[in-house]
């Protein structure tokens, strides 16, 4: 494996004080990698997803347990904003653009935090309308009357403005069509291929994110039940069966069909 760029160390997530969300997460991003958070609505990957780049106080939620590091660096107590400075960008789930603004202006809010001056930027906005020819096509249109997927695409290309070093992807292929989907997807493996960003992604889309990470984290109430090379996962019975919809009879939990397993393989 190349280098550890983000360890997430045994970390339990709770709300309000009470509802424990996350139950001893532990997991690895290398450096330029893509690596998945799969499992169903509720598993913990968005929760997962908001503890790295605390975003966990506005949901009154804290990381009670375990550690966060980034490049070996503790950044569980970080702000939102020393997080972005060192190149961690959020996107959240449901494609949030400011719907007043055209496609250009949303974009360029992506780079208020740079200082690097205005040629730069403009350099930076080629770059992202060179990967999404179609908001290069739409950059005049107000947000709110552009299409879903092109509302996913500004939300991608805003967090790019900010040249991030990784982005953490929350449902890209929510309530977008099967092709534009594919879009995304091949436009996130572009940038990590030609600009060697980082992705942690979590997906509901199992079949889509394994086509397309390296490695893959499946989540189920909160723990981590099985990880592996995204190859390895796709073709794996159990995976097949419970998330690539595969598989026919009656479901028993995941957790329950391969406890037996897991056990045996953690006391190995």
């Amino acid at each position: 494996m190349s280098n550890i760029l983000l360890n997430v160390n045994g970390i339990e997530v709770i709300y309000n004080h009470v509802i424990l969300v996350l139950k001893g997460v532990s997991l690895q991003v290398p450096e330029g990698g893509v690596v998945a958070l799969l499992g169903g609505n509720g598993a913990g990957k968005t929760t997962t997803l908001r503890a790295v780049s605390n975003l966990l106080a506005g949901e009154r939620g804290e990381v009670t347990k375990g550690s966060i590091e980034l490049r070996g660096e503790r950044i569980e107590k970080l702000s939102t904003a020393a997080m972005v400075d060192r190149g961690v960008i959020q996107v959240m789930e449901g494609r949030h653009c400011f719907a007043h603004l055209t496609i250009e202006e949303n974009l360029l809010t992506g780079a208020y935090t740079r200082k690097d001056g205005k040629a730069a930027v403009a350099a930076t906005l080629d770059k992202v309308y060179n990967y999404f020819p179609r908001l290069k096509q739409r950059r005049g249109s107000q947000a709110a009357y552009t299409s879903g997927g092109e509302q996913q695409m500004c939300a991608i290309g805003r967090a790019l403005m900010a040249n991030p070093k990784m982005v953490l992807l929350d449902e890209p292929s929510m309530g977008l069509a099967p092709q534009i989907v594919q879009e995304v997807f091949e436009i996130v493996k572009d940038l990590n291929t030609k600009e060697k960003t980082t992705f942690l992604l979590a997906e509901q889309n199992t079949n889509m994110a394994l086509r397309y990470a390296d490695y893959g984290y499946i989540l189920e109430n909160g723990r981590i039940v099985m990880d592996g090379e995204a190859k390895a996962l796709r073709e794996n019975e159990d995976v097949k069966e419970f998330y690539l919809g595969m598989g026919g009879g009656d479901r028993k939990s995941f957790r329950d069909v391969k406890s037996y397993k897991r056990r045996k393989r953690w006391l190995s």
